[in-house]
């Protein structure tokens, strides 16, 4: 059935227009017996996206963003199936795997169609750019990507979850306060653990990398908001807005960090969000769409500066405690913890620049509407992480990210 497969790619894939996948479907419409091979085609379309840096979730987002939903289920079922032949696989991949949406039926709603889309799905998968990779390609040799968590690493992780759960479920924004500033401490708390062990046993452990999905709408204050939770956590973020996510480089444990505050926080602020603009909408305003954008700008730009506050705390109270319980400070009173936490720093931003040597700095669209840049300060304020002393309002003004 190769040939027929070859034939409908040929006139779909390799030409524009409709009428070259019209003309392709047709071909595969009426050749029922080659539907297995055209599925393998695609699996082999998905291998080769691999090959060009690409993750699941960047490929099922991608496709969304650019198709719909409905191609976006193609390539998750086309996915899923490429995927099965590998005996192991990273813990993000299968952790992505497991959100990615359930398998499509085959020839629905008939025969023409399902192979149209597949078709144009292809034509799509065919074009992707390289990316930076962040990962081996499934099936390569990467010990590193299978190593055993640190001691106590799931129960911490799965604690700091279970916090955040709670923190989106409550209808009370004293309650989302405590337990959010709660989950951010256990993460400062557990980064720092981390350094200092890896320090005293002279791991060779070296910057990864795990790119985060940041979608439309109001994508840029999205950005900004990872950016500020990722520096946070002793990470870099990287900005690609025309592909859909932000690629993050750090430490393992820091990572998983930025992934859950980050998704966290954007679901707390999603709803705040939502409550404001109801009230506003109360009072005969119409200005939607400046409202959100305002709102999630001030959101993002307050949490930055609040996130930055509590990891400086928590780093200056474990230094202390590091000084004190083994004695090492000097007379300028340094302990071992700073320099550790520094060659990190250094080690991470080594890896971010060779991994993206052309960055640039964008700047972004402003906040337009004080009163949603106002509901947005107050609502970041109620998600504040430790600290509850109040800093200078600023106002509406263009922010910067790294792209």
């Amino acid at each position: 059935m190769e040939p027929v497969i070859d034939q409908a790619c040929a006139a779909a894939l390799y030409a524009e227009g409709d009428a070259a996948l019209d003309t392709g479907a047709s071909l595969l419409a009426a050749a029922p017996e080659a539907d297995d091979a055209l599925h393998r085609r695609g699996e082999e379309f998905v291998r080769r996206a691999w090959e060009r840096g690409w993750h699941p979730a960047d490929l099922v987002r991608f496709v969304r963003l650019e198709l719909d939903e409905r191609r976006a289920v193609l390539a998750a079922t086309l996915i899923a199936a490429e995927t099965a032949r590998y005996g192991e696989l990273p813990p993000r991949w299968r952790a992505q795997l497991a959100e990615l949406p359930g398998a499509a039926p085959r020839n629905k709603p008939d025969r023409f169609g399902y192979a149209s889309d597949l078709l144009e799905l292809y034509r799509l998968l065919l074009r992707l750019p390289a990316i930076e990779p962040v990962g081996p390609v499934p099936g390569t040799a990467a010990d590193h990507l299978h190593r055993p968590p640190a001691p106590g690493e799931p129960r911490m992780l799965t604690r700091i979850r279970a916090l955040l759960a709670k923190a989106e479920a409550t209808g009370f924004p004293e309650e989302a306060e405590a337990l959010t500033s709660k989950a951010q401490e256990l993460m400062a708390r557990h980064s720092i653990d981390e350094a200092l062990i890896a320090a005293r046993t002279r791991s060779t452990e070296t910057p990864g990398a795990c790119r985060i999905g940041v979608e439309p709408p109001y994508e840029s204050a999205k950005a900004i908001l990872l950016d500020a939770v990722a520096s946070a956590n002793r990470c870099r973020a990287v900005w690609n807005g025309d592909l859909g996510f932000s690629t993050v480089v750090g430490f393992e444990a820091d990572l998983d960090a930025v992934e859950l505050l980050f998704t966290s926080l954007l679901v707390q602020g999603t709803a705040a969000m939502t409550r404001a603009e109801a009230g506003q909408r109360a009072s005969g305003r119409k200005r939607t769409k400046t409202f959100r954008q305002s709102f999630l700008m001030a959101y993002a730009q307050r949490l930055g500066s609040r996130l930055a506050d509590t990891t400086e705390r928590a780093t200056a109270a474990a230094d202390t405690d590091t000084d004190t319980e083994t004695g090492a400070g000097t007379a300028e009173g340094t302990s071992g913890l700073l320099p550790v936490l520094a060659a990190r720093d250094v080690a991470v931003t080594e890896t971010a620049e060779r991994m993206f040597p052309r960055t640039t700095t964008t700047r972004v669209r402003g906040a337009t509407d004080l009163d949603g840049w106002n509901h947005g300060t107050e609502a970041a304020d109620r998600a504040r992480m430790g600290d509850h002393r109040k800093g200078p309002h600023g106002g509406p003004r263009d922010g910067e990210i790294m792209a």
